[in-house]
This record gives structure tokens, C-alpha cells and sequence, in this order.
């Protein structure tokens, strides 16, 4: 998962130009079939970079499967972080 996340995420121009860095953590849900619901952005360091990473994460909707609980699938909520930091 973070293979593809930092394979395919694009530092926000603007955030670049600015110097930023920092942590956007992204909150989503894993529904029972395996796709992603609910992604929010619950911190960030500027609105570029918390779209950004909406956008990764509602892009690997077909990345995941379910949680499963007494050997049915159930719901999971995930908080990720996700890191910017300039070279």
C-alpha cells in the first residue's frame, strides 16, 4: 500500500513552491466487499496537500480486502499517515 501511495502521489506544486512539509493523515473506512468509504482528511499541512492524498486513497478503492471477525468480513476503519518532505 505505501509502495503505491509513494509510487503515485504528486507533491502539490504550491506546497513545493512554499517550502512545505509536514503530515496529512487521511481517515477512510474498508467496507466488508474490500472498497474504501468516508475518506476524510483529519490533519494536514495545507489544502493542496490533504486533496492530494484524498485522491490517492480513493484511487486504491480495488487494493484492499475486508477485516475479517469470527470469519466474516466486517468494516475497519484505518487512520494513514502520509508524509511530505522536500529533498
Amino acid at each position: 500500500m505505501l509502495k503505491f501511495i509513494y509510487s503515485n502521489i504528486k507533491y502539490p506544486a504550491k506546497a513545493r513552491e512554499l517550502g512545505l512539509e509536514g503530515m496529512v493523515i487521511v481517515q477512510f473506512v474498508v467496507e466488508k466487499d474490500g472498497s474504501v468509504s468516508n475518506v476524510e482528511s483529519k490533519r494536514g499541512i495545507c489544502k493542496e496537500m490533504k486533496e492530494e492524498c484524498l485522491q490517492i486513497v480513493n484511487s486504491m478503492s480495488t487494493l484492499w480486502s475486508p477485516g475479517y471477525q469470527k470469519g466474516k468480513p466486517v468494516r475497519v476503519q484505518f487512520n494513514l499517515p502520509i508524509k511530505f518532505k522536500l529533498e
